[in-house]
């Protein structure tokens, strides 16, 4: 979170979200409304915000990381749209970028994040992105990557990377960023399955050029390093 959403959530009168990230602030803000939703009512979470919103109050619809990415901010502004009210979007701190804090700079060259979700994206787009995203030699940040119902996308995943990426480059699998329960573990393409890999998971792979060294995930961006 930062200060910018702090200090957002703080002059708020009402905070909306899907019940799992409002349970993260409901003894910060003790003083708020909260309202809590669950999957799949996305559309009828940001209605009710545009409606308390219509009444004057001012009302922070939260998400995880960063509402811009794979967040709330897209479908919120949709909805808002002619509506005459304010929408503000405030930045936080997407889980690819928290998730690299952890083991040093596994992105600091070109990447891409994708999510393994298809509840919203055709499964054979996803998989050519992966395949485009491989064969491009960039980091690939996988967010969604595995849940209950949804357990062979991180195992096709795998394989189309291998078809380009050697076995041996470095993942990054963090769990539970930035909560209770915040761990890590660094593999390679080759044993990232016999991981724990989950929903409140954030896979990280390398490019061909990234290292680990004194147990720092690196990827070089071109400097000269004696």
């Amino acid at each position: 979170m930062t200060f910018r959403a702090y200090n957002s959530m703080e002059k708020s009168d009402v905070i909306i979200g899907h019940k799992t990230y409002v349970s993260l602030v409901e003894k910060i803000f003790e003083n708020k409304i909260f309202i809590k939703s669950f999957m799949k009512k996305e559309i009828e979470r940001c209605e009710e915000t545009l409606r308390l919103a219509r009444e004057g109050q001012i009302v922070s619809l939260i998400s995880s990381g960063d509402a811009g990415v794979y967040g709330m901010a897209g479908i919120m502004l949709e909805i808002a749209s002619g509506s005459g009210i304010e929408v503000e979007v405030v930045p936080g701190v997407t889980a690819a970028t928290a998730s690299a804090s952890l083991v040093g700079a596994p992105i600091m060259h070109d990447s891409v994040t994708i999510s393994l979700s298809d509840l919203l994206t055709d499964w054979e787009l996803i998989k050519k992105r992966i395949e485009l995203a491989s064969k491009g030699d960039f980091v690939i940040s996988l967010y969604n990557p595995k849940s209950k119902s949804r357990t062979k996308q991180i195992e096709e995943a795998r394989e189309i990377m291998m078809k380009y990426k050697d076995s041996k480059i470095p993942v990054l699998i963090a769990r539970n960023v930035g909560r209770i329960g915040e761990n890590y573990e660094i593999t390679d393409i080759e044993n990232m399955l016999n991981c724990e890999i989950n929903m409140f998971s954030t896979v990280i792979v390398g490019n061909s050029k990234t290292f680990v060294k004194d147990g720092k995930m690196i990827t070089p961006r071109g400097y000269k390093v004696d």
